[in-house]
């Protein structure tokens, strides 16, 4: 297992379409340990390959809070089969280090996938775990964050990610 480096918008990989895993075998399982290694170095609570520049559809969460036990959900393949109701959640993204905003997303999904094992599964999901599962889908269709936002909301993410990576502690 190795942490990887996260790739940071604007880098194009990140608008590229993942492609769907053929199989799961050990070296996916490979790719699944070396991001969930990354997520929780980072750390965050998801992590889409693509984020790390592999283009596979495949993404990795963890919604546990600290003083809780590790929840590693691995999803391959994933796909969104219902979408329910409505929320906004106040998102970060580890591709967008140091900024969140309030998003709109569906309340409720259900997500059928792949597990690290190869498994079909199915899985209802609300409240932050549903968050995360629209989030770093979206990751695998090219789509991100800032593409959910106003205009003015993308000038005002532009402006504070530039200001970010030009301050001295952003060289560290």
């Amino acid at each position: 297992m190795s942490v990887r480096e996260i790739l940071e918008y604007p880098d194009p990989r990140l608008r590229e379409v993942a492609k769907p895993v053929q199989r799961v075998d050990a070296e996916i399982r490979a790719l699944v340990d070396d991001m969930a290694e990354t997520m929780y170095d980072a750390p965050g609570v998801g992590l889409a390959a693509p984020q790390i520049g592999v283009g596979l559809r495949v993404f990795v969460i963890d919604i546990a809070a600290e003083d809780e036990p590790s929840d590693l959900k691995v999803f391959i393949n994933p796909e969104i089969v219902t979408t329910e109701g409505n929320q906004t959640w106040n998102e970060g993204c580890l591709s967008f280090p140091g900024v969140s905003e309030e998003i709109k997303r569906a309340e409720r999904v259900t997500v059928r996938a792949l597990g690290r094992d190869g498994k079909r599964f199915e899985l209802e999901a609300d409240g932050l775990l549903a968050v995360a599962i629209q989030h770093e889908n979206d990751h695998l269709n090219g789509v991100l964050m800032i593409d959910k936002l106003s205009a003015l909301k993308k000038r005002m993410m532009g402006r504070k990610l530039a200001k970010r990576k030009s301050s001295p502690s952003a060289e560290a």
